[in-house]
């Protein structure tokens, strides 16, 4: 920090310049002596006073303070270029001069004294001012780098866990594909049943490829920014139907219940990007409803010019620590197989689209995915 000295007054060039005031000042006087009152000097030559004060400080406001009584007694009062005094009001006059300029001086001189001490502080004011800004711009920087560091370690960490969950996701429906039709390539005998049960296998894991990829496009689209619905009218019974029967095969365990609203109203939505989001509902209560149960999958409309659509299967459950997790990407709970991508997907749309989405847990048990869109205004 940079340090600041107040100025000391300099008491020698202060009498100096005050003294020669006062004989500069006195022979200006003398010609006009015997046309002026002896108040006219007095008062100009205080002014020699104070400039001493200013310039020397308390002493030298005294020193000239006494020249220039001196120089009034010789100057201004008869007889003249004495300093013999005649008259008892001229004693007066001297005294009275004298004192008031000892007194003028000195407190000029203390008023001087305290301006400097007050600079001196608006100095180290500013000098900490500077200092104080120099330490915030240095602690927003070192700021700034923890959060980019921190950014940082986040991309990376879900890099790590996008090439974790894209290798494991790829790579079993690949090796799925691989095998059945290395087999058939090798030409092992099969009966018409079988070799149709397997064609349908790979077909069912070319889709869940496709499925994956367009998750992963999706993903990377919400972290450039880009993932902006393209609105319509949306019959959404027609939309959740259409997406079970293609998903057909994943719910021969539990098949797929659907409860449609008959006053259910259109939805205002992307086609494409609700249909994925009903894609990856469907396809994780697949994965979770045990053998037997079925999936319920319903629609109603709901206040606020609103749909409601809800997702349901009896499954294990998510439990209410993790509830808000299950939305983040690539999380994933105990013993799931999943990507953990397709339900940060499903907020991310949802989201885009005005609505909201959470996770319940029914009274009988399991999951119930729901979520909300605007609905078409005619």
């Amino acid at each position: 920090m940079p340090r600041f000295r107040v100025r000391d007054p300099a008491p020698l060039a202060g009498a100096a310049v005050g003294l020669g005031l006062v004989v500069g000042l006195s022979a200006l006087l003398v010609p006009f002596r015997a046309e002026i009152t002896r108040a006219t000097p007095a008062l100009v030559l205080v002014i020699a006073v104070v400039v001493a004060a200013l310039v020397g400080g308390r002493i030298a406001s005294v020193v000239t303070a006494a020249g220039a009584a001196l120089a009034f007694n010789f100057a201004f009062i008869q007889p003249y270029w004495t300093l013999n005094i005649a008259i008892v009001d001229d004693v007066v006059a001297f005294a009275v001069f004298t004192g008031v300029g000892t007194l003028v001086g000195t407190l000029v001189a203390i008023q001087a004294q305290r301006r400097r001490v007050a600079e001196h502080r608006a100095h180290q004011l500013e000098a900490l001012n500077h200092q104080l800004e120099v330490v915030q711009a240095e602690r927003e920087r070192l700021a700034e780098e923890a959060t980019r560091v921190a950014v940082l370690e986040q991309v990376d960490e879900q890099r790590g866990a996008l090439l974790r969950s894209v290798s494991h996701d790829l790579r079993t429906p690949l090796s799925v594909i691989e095998a059945v039709t290395s087999d058939l390539r090798a030409g092992t005998h099969y009966d018409e049943a079988t070799r149709d049960e397997l064609l349908d296998l790979v077909l069912d894991e070319a889709q869940r490829l496709d499925r994956i990829v367009a998750n992963l496009l999706s993903l990377s689209r919400i972290e450039a920014g880009a993932l902006r619905p393209e609105r319509q009218a949306v019959v959404l019974g027609e939309l959740v139907a259409d997406s079970a029967t293609r998903l057909g095969r994943l719910f021969r365990r539990a098949p797929v219940k659907l409860e449609i609203a008959d006053d259910l109203p259109l939805a205002d939505a992307d086609y494409t990007q609700l249909d994925q989001v009903i894609t990856n509902l469907l396809e994780n209560a697949a994965q979770q409803a045990p053998e037997g149960s079925t999936i319920l999958v319903g629609a109603l409309p709901e206040a606020g010019n609103m749909i409601r659509v809800f997702v349901e299967d009896h499954g294990p459950g998510v439990g209410d620590s993790l509830k808000e997790h299950v939305f983040e990407p690539f999380w994933h709970g105990e013993n799931s197989s999943s990507s953990g991508v397709g339900l940060a997907i499903c907020r991310a749309i949802v989201e885009a689209h005005g609505g909201t989405i959470h996770v319940e847990s029914p009274t009988g048990g399991g999951a119930r995915f729901v979520f909300t869109l605007p609905a078409r205004r005619e």
